[in-house]
């Protein structure tokens, strides 16, 4: 894949509580990063929630069911394909952005998870490609809403929308 974007580039994750700025580790999770990417350029993270919040864990977004009249049980949702596991040994620590799959290591696609607490035992199970270098706070914020339970008992569908207002890619700070 060729593109005429500057290689060290940030995504900026607007969020109706604030923005998120990521930096991403293309050596270790090239594929992963280039799709995220991709689909950041699109617009497919635009108007989407993070609809998955467990405090002390992690936040989850990118699930196109959560897009307002979107159809579909949020957290089911994907980009029409599969993405082939890029697991490395990078820590799945606070800020972390990794991607989020069902049971197959090669089932993510889009939705993605940004780590809230110590979440080691993730490691090397789950592709880790980037990390929070800006909007901590807004990280709190976003780990810090109410929830309900939503489907299978989990006490972690969010009592307010949180919003994914854009992912813009912007040139990383020199």
């Amino acid at each position: 894949m060729s593109t005429t974007a500057p290689a060290n580039e940030h995504a900026v994750i607007a969020t109706s509580l604030g923005e998120m700025t990521i930096a991403f580790w293309p050596d270790v999770a090239p594929g992963t990063v280039e799709n995220f990417k991709k689909l950041a350029r699109e617009g497919f993270y635009d108007g989407t929630a993070f609809h998955r919040i467990i405090k002390g864990f992690m936040i989850q977004g990118g699930c196109p069911n959560t897009k307002a009249g979107a159809r579909g049980i949020p957290g089911t949702g994907d980009p029409g394909y599969k993405l082939k596991a890029e697991f490395n040994s990078k820590p799945h620590v606070r800020g972390v952005i990794s991607m989020a799959r069902a049971q197959d290591p090669n089932s993510a696609g889009c939705q993605f998870f940004i780590v809230h607490g110590d979440a080691r035992f993730l490691d090397r199970q789950y592709t880790a490609f980037g990390e929070l270098v800006k909007g901590d706070d807004v990280l709190e914020q976003i780990a810090s809403v109410p929830t309900k339970s939503g489907g299978g008992g989990e006490k972690s569908a969010p009592i307010e929308r949180v919003e994914v207002k854009s992912v813009k890619l912007v040139p990383a700070a020199a």
